[in-house]
């Protein structure tokens, strides 16, 4: 069962058209080509498919891969046979006519990979097909859908080990991009034996610039964001089916291609609507999280949340459906208080368990922070994951569009609170606390009598919810480890509360574009800021360009390429990318080849297609370039 990693690495270059690994690829080629147990967390876009499906290519037997979307397997299937790879998909979509093919194909040893449905693949009679067909390896895709403590559980996965067992002898390569530490030991847990090899990739994306802002006219905001991007393609999240509805409607009447996806609609449109989008550029999706998981389209040049996400893994997974193929892509997230208090309400009152209840809040704060945070957001979003880094230089925060405080005697207030109210207490409790506002429950507690009532009338109760939430996002105030129901002050915090050291914080109001923000603001600006001083006012939100920066010429260029690109799609019926990323065509733009041998050595121009659509697109260029 073993294979040389070199043989991998020849493939990679015959069929795929790339000359070397991404990062973190080797090292878990080296184990899957051993016959290890693998689970591999790697960020959207970093080559998780790669790492089963090269493995396939390089030695004998059947590799199952387990797919949540039936979409996902027929776009993965149809690439991988456009490369001369032999593969197929088992699944409801397919009519009996298709799947009777498919199953004389595995009999006779006609495949390297075969797609399948977990509820299909648990089936008595795909365990014994999938057996009596030589199969050696399952790879399980979007493996986080077997935890109930990821933020996608999928009960249908919870058959794949046992439906596994029933096959054979198989080895397991679990793959997935969203999995904190809790997550994978659940998901070791529950699919494999004995403790498998696991590989944790970084978890940033660089090329995604952050954004964050609070709600004010959802519409208004997520319209300017879709209109900067013009004739690109992007996905708008919102939290409930009549919430997509009135941003579809609301993006179409301005001129937008937007179409809705919600599991409301029915199943033809949804399906319309999906392939309208992964086919052609220029369309804009609005979405529920029913849309989304294993969408292969590269070229997503923007992904907004009109609503809050449902946590800190699930936002990551959402806005990492945009620049797959590595160039750069916009992120912006609208939040507001009602946002939060309807998800403390689904959490208050929803049917779990209370061990998953406490989990919920704890991700819920963890969201939260990352909302408030006064530092680089990036930094915030990888701590989650338990990974440090570095300023990114590519998020609101890095670049000045808020403006800032010192937080130091705001901070302090917020602590006394805390420690007056024994940490038992989350911050819309605290905020009435402090502004003097005696609640039914503030009244009940007595904490209208506490010296802390009333002391912080300065300031709105939701710019001290926010100083809450940020001074959680600084580590100053934390749930205590052992009672995670109650807040404590971290060694950093007791500091800032003896006035020892100093603290930044954000205000509220996002600053034009163009405008710095002066980290000395006081208070008092804070407040003229909140007041609606009209020189503030404007987006978080600066489009960038997607790509490196091209000359006219060049440009001209691409667009020639891209609309032959778009024309051969349209008769072939697939999507564009199918045929070539952007980063292809940019480069073939910029390299301007005039043979074959050129055009080979362009990363993604593998034989296959070189001589499918390598004469086509040198003719495009030689056109092109006689015209001018």
């Amino acid at each position: 069962m073993q294979a040389d990693i070199r043989a991998a690495e020849a493939a990679l270059e015959r069929v795929f058209g790339f000359t070397s690994f991404r990062p973190g690829q080797r090292d878990i080629l080296e184990a899957v080509l051993a016959g290890e147990n693998v689970l591999a967390v790697m960020p959207t876009g970093a080559g998780k498919s790669l790492c089963y499906q090269l493995p396939a290519l390089v030695r004998r037997g059947l590799t199952i891969v387990v797919s949540p979307l039936i979409a996902l397997m027929r776009d993965q299937v149809q690439q991988l046979r456009r490369v001369g790879i032999a593969a197929a998909a088992l699944n409801s979509s397919n009519s009996g006519e298709d799947n009777a093919l498919v199953e004389r194909g595995l009999r006779d040893g006609r495949y390297r990979l075969v797609y399948v449905a977990p509820e299909r693949l648990v089936r008595p009679d795909a365990v014994a097909l999938l057996r009596d067909s030589g199969a050696n390896v399952l790879a399980i895709d979007e493996a986080h859908c077997v935890s109930q403590w990821g933020h996608d559980f999928r009960p249908e996965y919870l058959g794949l080990a046992q439906a596994a067992r029933a096959i054979g002898d198989l080895q397991f390569v679990a793959v997935t991009a969203t999995a904190d530490a809790p997550t994978r030991a659940d998901i070791v847990r529950r699919l494999f034996s004995a403790e498998p090899r696991i590989f944790v990739s970084s978890f940033d994306r660089p090329n995604l610039h952050l954004a964050m802002r609070r709600k004010s006219d959802a519409a208004r905001q997520i319209e300017a964001v879709v209109k900067s991007h013009k004739g690109q393609s992007g996905i708008v999240y919102a939290a409930s089916r009549n919430g997509v509805e009135k941003l579809a409607r609301s993006l179409s009447a301005s001129g937008v291609p937007a179409l809705a996806y919600h599991a409301g609609l029915e199943a033809e449109i949804r399906s319309a609507n999906q392939d309208e989008f992964l086919r052609n550029d220029g369309v804009v999706i609005v979405a529920t999280v029913a849309f989304g998981m294993g969408v292969d389209k590269p070229n997503v040049r923007f992904v907004c949340h009109a609503d809050l996400p449902q946590s800190v893994e699930a936002y990551y997974q959402e806005i990492g459906r945009a620049g797959r193929d590595g160039l750069p892509a916009d992120t912006l997230t609208l939040f507001s208080d009602a946002d939060i208090l309807l998800r403390e309400r689904q959490i208050a009152q929803g049917d779990a368990p209370e061990e998953r209840k406490r989990l919920e809040r704890r991700k819920l704060q963890a969201l939260i922070a990352l909302c408030e945070t006064p530092r680089c957001r990036r930094q915030t979003l990888l701590a989650a994951f338990g990974e440090a880094s570095q300023p990114c230089g590519n998020c609101d925060i890095c670049e000045g569009r808020w403006p800032f405080f010192n937080g130091a005697v705001a901070a302090q207030k917020v602590m006394s609170a805390i420690h007056r109210t024994s940490g038992r207490f989350f911050s819309g409790h605290l905020a009435n606390l402090l502004v003097g506002r005696a609640t039914e429950a503030i009244k009940r507690h007595g904490h209208d009598l506490l010296p802390t009532f009333g002391v912080g009338k300065e300031l709105k109760p939701s710019e001290w919810r926010s100083i809450f939430h940020q001074l959680h996002a600084e580590n100053l105030i934390a749930q205590d480890q052992d009672d995670r129901d109650r807040w404590v002050f971290t060694e950093a915090g007791r500091a800032v509360l003896k006035g020892d050291a100093p603290l930044t914080l954000r205000g509220e109001i996002t600053l034009p574009s163009g405008r710095k923000a002066d980290r000395r603001d006081s208070l008092r600006h804070i407040e003229s800021v909140q007041a609606g001083d009209p020189t503030l006012e404007g987006s978080a939100f600066e489009p960038r360009a997607a790509g490196p920066a091209l000359t006219a010429a060049e440009h001209s260029r691409l667009a020639a390429l891209k609309g032959k690109r778009l024309e051969l799609a349209r008769a072939q019926k697939i999507a564009p990318y199918m045929i070539f990323h952007d980063s292809v065509l940019i480069a073939m733009a910029q390299r301007r080849p005039q043979t074959g041998e050129a055009m080979r050595s362009i990363p993604g121009v593998g034989p296959g297609k070189l001589e499918r659509y390598g004469s086509v697109f040198l003719a495009v260029l030689a056109a092109h370039d006689k015209e001018r």
